[in-house]
């Protein structure tokens, strides 16, 4: 066998279907868009449109609010960080922060903070400073001879306003 041997299985490419191409090819004609009206002609966006009547997005009632002081945090669980030190990504030596967790590919992003999560098991001696960390976490950490250090909250919009 060789390179230019090498086929898809038989139906595994569909080609599209052209529409409007005349009334034989089954789609011809109208295009699949039915007859006449706000529908069949290009520019519509009507979903969620009743025709006038109130929508019923409007008619329901609304639940909840969205907490604008929320923080959102980057999570990283221990045996992520355990797969970081053993290959080599990580240094033990150094202060583990957000910044150092980004530069070494462990987090995309570290958001508001990283948050210190306790699945999975440390044998590192590692010290660890992140904006938050689970009491599970804390004690895999210090069981393993490493410190959490959890950093201070920034000041946020409801405590300077207060």
């Amino acid at each position: 066998m060789k390179l230019n041997d090498l086929r898809d299985n038989e139906g595994a490419r569909k080609e599209r279907l052209r529409i409007g191409r005349g009334i034989g090819s089954g789609k011809g004609k109208t295009g699949g868009r039915g007859v006449k009206g706000q529908t069949s002609r290009t520019g519509v966006a009507i979903n969620g449109f009743e025709g006038g009547q109130m929508p019923i997005y409007r008619r329901l009632p609304k639940r909840g609010f969205t907490n604008i002081f929320r923080i959102d945090y980057s999570e990283v669980n221990l045996d992520r960080l355990q797969q970081a030190v053993d290959s080599g990504k990580l240094d033990i030596k150094a202060t583990i922060t957000a910044e150092a967790l980004v530069k070494s590919g462990v987090l995309s992003t570290a958001k508001e903070g990283v948050r210190l999560l306790g699945r999975g098991t440390l044998t590192a001696k590692l010290t660890i400073e992140v904006a938050g960390a689970t009491e599970a976490a804390k004690a895999a950490v210090e069981k393993a001879g490493g410190s959490v250090v959890i950093l201070a909250k920034k000041a946020g919009a409801a405590e300077t306003a207060a």
